[in-house]
């Protein structure tokens, strides 16, 4: 997957989620119990194409972040000229992030937080820069114009949560979903694979890939015309 064909005024999106064969982004609170081998090469390989990562505030706090990318996957970046890892954006209206998570606190990481609020982040290891938008402004349209313009972003992984990649889709920032469909059924209210109101209109899928890995199944989506 190459993520660098960029738009014109915003860089290429491609979305990586996992769920589980009812839907189910999530169990007990996390993903990881949903994935596969394979499932994490292809969020690592994605991670090491792309300029920047995007995602939700809270999912990192849920998922732990730590480590983006394997020592050989840095290697290949650096000698590709690239930077030794990608941006991770990350989106925090209120700016309430929790400063634990091992990723704030690891200084070869840059991180760019898109917030709604007032306030500063610090005490942290990382290089943090915060972007502010006007109360009710903040959308990811702009999210991504501001990664293409000031940091050059051409490619960009979209890692969710569930909830910032429904706000993705229906902003139309989309480009491609790889959907990775594990073989558990888990029920409950564990978040879906997107979260939050009914879309407006239904959104059609071109399938464009299927691999296997043992009973995991990796679908490659492109958003219909």
């Amino acid at each position: 997957m190459h993520l660098d064909q960029p738009h014109d005024d915003r860089p290429r999106v491609v979305a990586a989620m996992v769920a589980s064969a009812d839907g189910r982004a999530q169990v007990h609170g996390r993903s990881v119990a949903l994935g596969h081998p394979a499932d994490r090469e292809v969020f690592r390989e994605l991670r090491t194409a792309a300029d920047a990562i995007l995602v939700g505030s809270r999912t990192i706090e849920a998922e732990r972040y730590a480590d983006m990318l394997d020592d050989h996957q840095r290697e290949h970046r650096v000698a590709n000229g690239l930077p030794i890892e990608p941006i991770v954006a990350t989106v925090s209206r209120r700016l309430d992030i929790d400063l634990m998570v091992p990723l704030f606190n690891e200084p070869h990481t840059r991180i760019v937080v898109y917030t709604e609020a007032d306030g500063d982040i610090e005490g942290c290891d990382a290089d943090i820069s915060i972007q502010r938008f006007a109360p009710g402004t903040l959308n990811y349209p702009a999210i991504l114009a501001h990664l293409r313009q000031v940091h050059g972003v051409r490619g960009v992984s979209c890692e969710g949560g569930p909830r910032l990649l429904r706000e993705v889709i229906v902003q139309d920032c989309l480009d491609d979903l790889l959907l990775t469909v594990a073989p558990l059924l888990v029920g409950g209210d564990a978040r879906p694979t997107l979260a939050g109101p009914a879309l407006g209109e239904l959104i059609g899928l071109q399938l464009h890939d299927v691999h296997r890995a043992d009973n995991h199944v990796f679908l490659h989506y492109r958003p219909r015309p």
